[in-house]
């Protein structure tokens, strides 16, 4: 009988356990196994390997150097080139409509925009 995994120990026991039966065919009691080994893993991760979101402006820079889009390009998806300093030196906030061009005309994740 399983339980909600608590340690690390917990954690690597699963792991292994799930490597062994990962691959059971389908309806037998490892197959089920697995899909339960499966199920705790996850919460043991989602609890213990919280990922942080990043900074909006750090995701913006980043997003920038992956395109290759300048300072001015930037201005002209935010509307002026002064919000870029401002935005950039901690000045300016993002507002709803940067947001919305961000998102839709860089790809940017709104959850890396929004915090």
């Amino acid at each position: 009988m399983y339980k909600k995994l608590k340690t690390k120990k917990d954690y690597h026991e699963a792991q292994q356990r799930f490597k062994d039966v990962f691959l059971a065919k389908s309806g037998t009691p490892e197959s089920d196994e697995a899909d339960v080994l499966a199920l705790l893993i996850k919460d043991y991760e989602d609890r213990n390997f919280v990922i942080e979101t990043p900074d909006p402006i750090d995701a913006i820079k980043y997003r920038m150097e992956q395109q290759g889009i300048t300072r001015k390009e930037l201005a002209k998806i935010l509307g002026h080139e002064s919000r870029v300093s401002d935005l950039f030196s901690g000045r300016r906030k993002l507002t709803l409509t940067m947001v919305r061009n961000l998102h839709h005309q860089l790809f940017i994740p709104l959850e890396a925009l929004v915090r």
